[in-house]
Order: C-alpha cells, then structure tokens, then sequence
C-alpha cells in the first residue's frame, strides 16, 4: 500500500510535527536541571492525585453491586499476572474517609476518581438504580468537599456491568449507547449540583486497542490463534465508533438538561503517549505523523471536527466506520476540555515504504520502539515500555494545543511506576518508600508541563498517578505508583518520600487575586 498526503491538512500536520520536534531540543537539553514551583502556575490551577473505581475500591459484591467485566475478566486463569483481582483492592470502599485525609494533608485542592457503573445500575438499565450507590458516592463527594478538594469525575474507567456484555456484546454494540447516556443522566441528575468536572470516558483508545485488539483486557477478543473470538482488524474501530457516539449522547444531555443550571465542564480522558522520529529521513518523519494520529485523534477529531483524521482513512478504508448525518449531529456538542494521560514516549520508524518484522497498521505503519543508536530514549521505570522522558509532556501538549485550537487541556494522569509485589522484603520495603526516582520524575514532567504552559498551552490542571498503590489491571498488584504505600494485608497507608515532595510542593500557594 503505497501512502501519501492528499490534502493540506495532513501537510500542515506534518509541518507542526517536524516544527515541535525541532524547537524542543534546546530548551529540553536543561530538563533535569530545572527548577518548578507551585507559584509558577495560576492560582486557580488544578493540582490532585487520581484513582479509579475497579482500581481501589473492593468491596466486589457489597450494597447491591454487580459484577462488572472486571470482576469476571480477572477471574479466567493466566489474565492477570500475579493472579489477583480487585475483590478487595485498597478497601477504599470502606476507608474513603482516611484516603481522603491523606489527600487533605498533602495539600491538593482536586480528586479524580471514577465512579462504578456496577454500584449504580448493577444491571444497566435493565434493572432498578441502586441507592446504596448513590449514597455512597453522595458521601465521598461531600467528604471531599468538606475539606476543600474538587472532585473531577470519570463516568467509565474501563469497568462495566457485566450484564451489558452477556446481553449485546458491549461496546460492540450500539445499544450500549443508550445505556450510557441513561447511565449518565443518572449520575449528572444524583452528583452534578456538586460536580464542576465531569469527563466522560477514560483512555477509550487504550479500551479498543486492549480490549479488542491485543485481548489483554476485557473481553479479551482479538484475532485468532491469540485468542478464541475477536477481530483485530475489524473489531477494535467498531468499538472506537460507539465510545465516541456514546460520548456524544452523554454530553448532549449535560449541554440540554443540567450544564446551565449547575455550572460544570464536561470532557473526554485520552492515553497520549509522544512520538518522535527514529531518523531525520522523511519516511520516519511521515511514520511519527501517522502513528500520532492514531492515537489521540483516533477520538478526538471526530469529536472536534466530525470525521476520522485522513491518515486513518487512508489506510483502513472501509473497515473505519462513517458517520451519519444523524452522527454528526449528534457530535456537535464537542467538549469543554481534553484530559490528557501522558506517561512515556517513543520512537516512531516507518514501516509502509520499509520492511518490519511485525504488524503496524494498528499504529499507522509505525513502529513505536524506545531503542536507537543502542541507546534507550529515557531512562527505565519499573513498568515495561514505560520510560522517563519528560520532554515529552511539553510535546504531547503543544500538539494537542496546535491540532485543536488550544481547547482547555488538563494533565488528568502522570505518574512513575515501581516494581513491586503484594509481600515486599523490608530491604525491598525501602527501596519503595524512598522513591526518589519518581519525585525527580515528577519534578521534569512539572518543568516540561511549565514550559508549555508558557508557550500559551491553555493547560489547567495536573493530577499524579495515583493517590495510593492499587491494582494496576493485567499487572495486579506487581507494579507500585502510589505516593502512599499499601500494605495488602493490613492495608496500612505509609508516606513515600514522593508524598512528603508533593505536599512540600504544594505547600506556598498563591494567593487569589479576591484575597
């Protein structure tokens, strides 16, 4: 297949890529030497730490909670690596109240958090609402609120009510649109008189791709002999159709029945890694422009400018689903700001007009890899292909801000991961608990996000990954992010050195021009 531009934007795009990569260099060579400060950012700037529902909650089958995909997925034999499952989890379910202290005492004035699907509407809306969720959430929110942190909400982090999936196959499904937009209502109806930030979806890209794609995630399908029943090819772009229309229908009721009245944003989460050229050559130049779009864009230019980028067009043709006039419509109530989960980056190479040894056309005929020259593009952190490059942050943000008319843009995940089991070795214990690799982590991503900002990115918050140590999905509890660390068998919360860094951080704050 032979790929070329064909129409002036993706010459434009191209243009800005090469532009941003360029003028990156010399400010980026200083990084590690930066200085950040918490004065350094509005006064209004949204700093907090994040979760996820599945992720720390437990209490699986407690208050009238169903089973979500989940529950079901950790459950088959060899899915996730250290066997776990999120049954128990953190026990936030039951400890909200000390978690949210942690959070008090370290000075952030945010909390993103998802809600359960599961503890709402245990059987979609095949069944009746669930009042002890209602009730627990109401309860959390106003904990939050009592001590001065904003909650900034995820409708869907990843888990479902199983029953949509035993039903009508989920998310390949277009009725799953609906039970979305009735979930949604309901939590905007029950939540959004105390709610300001409310996003949609989290990384719906990372949904499709694992879920449908690879089959690392629920439901597990992809393309035989890897796994029993999927499409990889077909599968994960019917999806990606119904997440984004599903988006649409839950903000065009927000826009219609509760946004003027209770005074909120609405917006969408997506996983954004960054990707650079692996040579100056034009066909790895061309591969990093491709392999960008097909990730944040993936989602994101629909929403904005209501089709696919060309790029995907291009080279998947009829397999990309095409939006109807109804579609479009339906999409014109966009977004209010993108929620960005920027982690590592990559090298992209080209493999449409160059041989490679495995299947791209997922990425665009790119080959992401983090290897050139001998040489790795950052240093290594304890979760595989997850490395420190904090220009990346700077990057990934000024492309966003350029491809989309500096639509607000809040860090909503960032975070160093540590490799660690549920039984740690004292010896291992403190290696943990003095993580000085993840407070120099954040300290350059900070520098980086700073830089942007001070190119006019309009960016308007920062949210670390994670609050806590939890299960980390696939890895289950053998990779570490927390700025406090869990012991799983007491459930004991202990300070890393990162905690005592970002409460210091965040300790002069700037006075608001009222005070």
């Amino acid at each position: 297949m032979i790929w070329r531009m064909k129409s002036f934007e993706e010459a434009i795009a191209l243009l800005l890529l090469v532009t941003l990569f360029f003028i990156a260099g010399a400010e980026a060579k200083a990084e590690t030497e930066a200085g950040v400060d918490r004065k350094q950012f509005p006064a209004d700037f949204l700093f907090g730490t994040a979760t996820s529902s599945y992720q720390i909650e437990g209490a699986y089958s407690e208050g009238n909670k169903s089973m979500s995909n989940w529950d079901v997925f950790t459950r088959i034999p060899g899915k996730i690596l250290d066997h776990s499952n999120g049954d128990v989890a953190d026990d936030h379910y039951h400890r909200y109240m000390e978690d949210i202290e942690l959070m008090h005492n370290l000075g952030v004035n945010s909390y993103r958090f998802s809600i359960s699907w599961t503890r709402i509407l245990p059987r979609g809306r095949f069944g009746q609402i669930n009042q002890n969720g209602i009730i627990f959430y109401n309860n959390l929110i106003d904990a939050l609120l009592d001590k001065g942190i904003q909650p900034f909400v995820t409708l869907c982090h990843y888990d479902i009510p199983q029953e949509l999936e035993v039903r009508y196959g989920a998310w390949l499904s277009p009725q799953i649109q609906k039970d979305f937009a009735y979930f949604a209502d309901i939590c905007f109806k029950a939540f959004g008189e105390k709610v300001k930030y409310w996003s949609t979806l989290n990384e719906p890209n990372i949904l499709a791709t694992w879920g449908y794609m690879k089959g690392e995630y629920p439901p597990g399908r992809c393309s035989q002999p890897s796994c029993p029943s999927g499409d990889s090819r077909i599968e994960p772009y019917v999806v990606a159709h119904n997440l984004i229309l599903s988006h649409a229908a839950a903000v065009n009721i927000y826009r219609k029945k509760y946004q003027a009245k209770q005074g909120g944003f609405i917006g969408i989460v997506m996983a954004a890694v960054w990707l650079e050229p692996f040579t100056n050559t034009p066909a790895d130049k061309l591969a990093t422009s491709r392999g960008l779009s097909f990730e944040v864009p993936w989602f994101i230019d629909p929403i904005i400018y209501g089709d696919y980028p060309p790029e995907m067009r291009q080279i998947l043709g009829s397999r990309l689903p095409k939006f109807s006039s109804d579609d479009k419509q339906k999409l014109q109530n966009k977004l209010d700001f993108i929620g960005i989960n920027h982690y590592s980056s990559f090298y992209a190479k080209d493999c449409m007009f160059s041989p490679c040894d495995s299947d791209t056309e997922g990425n665009g005929y790119a080959y992401f890899t983090a290897q050139k020259d001998g040489q790795i593009i950052g240093a290594k952190t304890g979760v595989e292909n997850f490395y420190v490059v904090p220009r990346g942050m700077e990057n990934i943000i000024l492309y966003v801000k350029e491809r989309y008319n500096n639509t607000p843009i809040f860090i909503t995940e960032n975070g160093f991961g540590q490799e660690g089991s549920r039984n740690p070795s004292n010896e291992i214990m403190n290696e943990l608990l003095n993580d000085k690799e993840r407070v120099e982590y954040h300290r350059t991503y900070l520098s980086s996000l700073m830089r942007a900002i001070r190119k006019g990115a309009d960016v308007r918050g920062y949210f670390i990954w994670s609050l806590i140590d939890n299960f980390e999905w696939s890895s289950g509890y053998s990779k570490r992010f927390g700025l406090y660390h869990v012991n799983y068998n007491t459930q004991e919360r202990t300070p890393k050195l990162s905690a005592k860094w970002y409460k210091q951080f965040l300790g002069e704050k700037p006075k608001l021009a009222s005070q």
